[in-house]
Order: C-alpha cells, then sequence, then structure tokens
C-alpha cells in the first residue's frame, strides 16, 4: 500500500494477497480516495536537480505505478517526485503468481514480478495528457528491456526515444534481478555499449530539436566493493545525469521471516537498508558527489531516509516501506528532515547531503 489509504486500511490491506491489495490501492487512487497533502512544503525541503523543481526529496520508487496509471494522485499525497515503470518495448505478463510475498517479521518484502508491463503504447498516451497540466511536479520513467528481446539494447534505446520528450527524467533499469541476464549490464563491455547508444540516441534527439532529458540508471546493491569504482567511472565517461541506489538484493542473511526466504526473487524492505545504504556512500565518495543520487532501499522511518541522505542522496525513493508504515511516513520523513536541518543549524537539505558518507562507506557489508 501506498497513501492511497488512510493508515486504518492497512490491516485490512495485509489481509489480502500482496498484489491484490496492491491494485485495490491503484483503484483508490484512480477513484479519488486517498489523503492529499495540506498545503505547501516547507522550502528548506526543496532543491532544483537537473533544471527540474522538486518541493521535497521523497519520490514513489518504480513498481509502484507501473504503467503511469495515477502519477498525479501520488504527487498529490505529498511526494515530491513520481517514478513510474519500468515500462518495457511490447506488452508482458511477468513471471506466473504468486510472485511478490511479504516477510511482516523482516519489514521486508520479496518480489520476483518480471517486468510486468502494459508496453510503451499502453502508457505513452497518459503520459503526453500530464503535458497539459501546470505545475504538475517532477515525473520520471523507468525503461526496461522485454524478457524475451533479441536486442536488449535496442529496446532501452527505444524506451528513451519514446518516452524522453515526455518524460523529466528517464532511468535505465539494468538491476532487476528478475529478468535472466539483465545485470549482466553492469559488466564493463556491456555498460559501456549500452551508455554508448543511449547517450548517442539523446544526441541525436537534441540534435533534431528535442530538450535534453536526464538519464540515471539504477544499480544493483549486490555489486562486489571492487566493482563500484569502474561502474562509477563508466558511468560518469557517459555523462550520465544521476544514479540511483539501489535495486532489489538476492542477499538473505540475516532474516527472521521463514515462510517465503526461500523464495526466488529481489529482497526489498528494512533488510536492504544498511547494504544499499552503504553502497550510495561508497558511490557519493567516489564520485566526491558531482552526480545526483537517489538513494533507495528500506527506508521504514524518518530516521532511516535522514540516513540516506547523510550517506550522499540528494532524493529518496520510498515503496516497501509503506506496506509497513503506512501514507504517514511521508510527513515523518519530512519532520525528521526538518530536524535534522535544524540540529546541523543547516539552511537546507541540501546542507545535509553527504554528511556522513565516509562513516557509512566504511561500514562493513554486513
Amino acid at each position: 500500500m501506498i497513501p492511497a489509504l488512510a493508515d486504518f486500511a492497512l490491516p485490512f490491506l495485509r489481509t489480502l494477497d500482496p498484489e491484490k491489495a496492491h491494485e485495490l490501492t491503484l483503484r483508490a487512487l484512480e477513484s479519488g480516495l486517498y489523503p492529499r497533502q495540506s498545503g505547501a512544503d516547507d522550502p528548506r525541503l526543496a532543491q532544483t536537480i537537473w533544471g527540474l523543481a522538486f518541493p521535497n526529496p521523497i519520490g514513489i520508487a518504480a513498481g509502484f505505478d507501473k504503467d503511469a496509471r495515477v502519477p498525479m494522485e501520488i504527487l498529490s499525497s505529498g511526494f515530491g517526485f513520481a517514478e513510474i515503470g519500468t515500462v518495457t518495448p511490447r506488452p508482458q505478463r511477468g513471471n506466473p503468481r504468486p510472485r511478490v510475498f511479504r516477510l511482516p517479521g523482516d519489514n521486508g518484502m520479496i518480489n520476483r514480478l518480471g517486468f510486468n508491463s502494459e508496453g510503451h503504447a499502453a502508457v505513452m498516451p497518459r503520459l503526453k495528457r500530464l503535458q497539459s497540466i501546470t505545475h504538475r511536479g517532477v515525473v520520471g520513467v523507468n525503461i526496461g528491456a522485454n524478457k524475451d528481446s533479441a536486442d536488449r539494447d535496442a529496446d532501452f534505446v527505444a524506451g528513451l526515444e519514446a518516452f524522453a520528450p515526455v518524460a523529466d527524467y528517464l532511468t535505465v533499469n539494468i538491476s532487476s534481478p528478475n529478468t535472466p541476464g539483465l545485470r549482466d549490464f553492469h559488466m564493463e563491455e556491456e555498460l559501456d555499449r549500452l551508455l554508448g547508444k543511449l547517450m548517442e540516441k539523446r544526441d541525436a534527439l537534441q540534435k533534431a530539436g528535442a530538450d535534453t532529458c536526464p538519464v540515471t540508471v539504477k544499480l544493483s546493491p549486490d555489486i562486489a566493493d571492487d566493482e563500484v569504482a569502474p561502474i562509477c567511472d563508466m558511468l560518469a565517461r557517459h555523462g550520465v545525469d544521476g544514479i540511483i541506489v539501489s535495486n532489489t538484493t538476492l542477499d538473505r542473511r540475516n532474516l527472521t521471516s521463514t515462510a517465503y526466504a526461500s523464495e526466488q526473487g529481489g529482497l526489498s524492505g528494512a533488510p536492504l537498508y544498511e547494504r544499499s545504504t552503504r553502497l550510495l556512500a561508497k558511490v557519493y565518495v567516489h564520485t566526491r558527489g558531482a552526480i545526483p543520487l537517489i538513494g533507495v532501499g528500506g527506508i521504514t522511518s524518518g530516521a532511516t531516509a535522514l540516513g540516506k541522505i547523510e550517506a550522499g542522496a540528494s532524493l529518496i525513493q520510498i515503496y516497501t516501506g509503506l506496506v509497513y508504515a503506512g501514507p504517514g511516513l511521508i510527513g515523518r520523513i519530512k519532520s525528521a528532515f526538518l530536524a535534522g536541518i535544524e540540529r546541523a543549524g543547516a539552511q537546507s537539505v541540501k546542507d545535509l547531503i553527504g554528511s556522513k558518507a565516509p562513516e557509512w562507506s566504511e561500514k562493513g557489508s554486513g
């Protein structure tokens, strides 16, 4: 669940199959049954990144609104930005059900959805309609490749070409563990080739008169320490605008929920926090804060959200945390950010970015 139903609905939603609960939440948003934010955000939470105005640093992670059904409703709930997708060129059902499993004892989830997507043609009209809305807010599009594609490079290029005109930023998802072989794009040769093709297409679109669309890349939390530097250097060399750290993990250490711990898929939620935040800090330290980072993974409270900012994130994204904490989590995160600003004697949330990155980067991999 996300802020589509009030907190009191959480116990009911948890009695349902996770995908049924998710669909019910989407329908509630579509029907207007969700709490709206009252009033504007505190200006100390605002930032301008890639020329885009973010009223606060909190975004909904890709995976919730896969087909751009409710981006405006998400923004109205108090988020600073929304990322829709992952969107594949052709429609695909994803993996067989059941494919989503709650781990309540760990505040985590395992999913092996497998890029279930309505495809470019279905999503595009919805995004085009947003173009006519004044002050609509920031909406990013997460692009991926079809599972059975003969040319995954071409799928990503097609996603960039299709959505660059209608997205505020694009995310290249090379990090889902649920599409076989997708994480091979973390390898130097594969990543170099893909980024070369993507940036060549973006340059061509700009020369044809299109506006520049920022491109981010979403990384796996399971990359080894010695892979961080070469991957970051490759991203910087190709002029990537941002890095998202991170996707879900295959690691199952230290789980207390045993019922579904052996299920295949990516683990999200609280068990991912330490691992993803440590990687976030390593990326920040290596890039010296020169590339804006989006911190994702395991945010369940205001304190954990603030930890992402201090580890190097300019922006954060949440999803699984809302399943357990409910929509009130958004307000608690904002309060934690403001309290952190005041404790530090800072002017804005921007002043806190990376303030504890060296300490986080040196933590054990756990």
